[in-house]
């Protein structure tokens, strides 16, 4: 994989500067039981509101259940399978709406989730893997096809499996596979005190 660490102010952890979101993935290698389940345990350890642990994730992996990953890429977006059909590991990740404590909204539920998909997304980099998340799928879609219940909320799909040379993609998407990598600046999305106020 082409490493595209990212460019900080100050130094941060290895593992967050090394994640990214690449799109090409080696279609003939299995990611490992071991490696799948090192990927839960990082998200059941995620933080979350009273402990709630909203999250669900459907694994789909075409090594073990081809038929359950050709139903999750079915439901992927059209331009994103056009990589996506390489990655051996598919996981529909699953806000439930409702706190299991009392049965009330839990509006902290999407956030929530998106933690413990970072954490995969983080432990998947320690591990050599890759990760990417998709908010382009069908949710309707994979909410019919694996029998969610009408409690939930299917957040995103994350690709995940070995990376590979970005010469395996179609041409549009090898420009942006192999350029730089880029964030606002610090000022523009984080202040001090009060909304407007440059962090500096």
């Amino acid at each position: 994989m082409h490493r595209k660490p990212a460019q900080t102010s100050v130094e941060i952890s290895g593992l967050i500067a090394e994640r990214w979101s690449p799109r090409a993935f080696a279609a003939d290698r299995p990611v490992s039981r071991r490696d799948l389940t090192a990927l839960m345990e990082a998200a059941r350890w995620a933080p979350s509101c009273f402990n709630d642990q909203p999250w669900r994730f459907i694994v789909c992996d075409k090594f073990s259940d081809g038929e359950a990953w050709q139903i999750a890429l079915s439901a992927v977006a059209e331009k994103n399978r056009l990589w996506a059909h390489n990655a051996p590991v598919l996981l529909l990740a699953v806000a439930m709406n409702n706190f299991n404590h009392n049965g009330k909204p839990n509006r902290w539920a999407p956030y929530d989730t998106g933690a413990a998909s970072l954490s995969i997304c983080i432990q998947a980099t320690a591990l050599g893997l890759a990760a990417h998340q998709m908010g382009g799928f069908d949710a309707d879609l994979a909410r019919q096809s694996f029998g969610l219940p009408e409690d939930c909320t299917p957040m995103a799909m994350i690709a995940v499996g070995y990376p590979a040379d970005a010469s395996i993609l179609p041409e549009d998407f090898q420009a942006g596979e192999r350029g730089e990598r880029s964030r606002a600046a610090l000022e523009q999305r984080f202040y001090c005190g009060h909304w407007g106020k440059a962090f500096d």
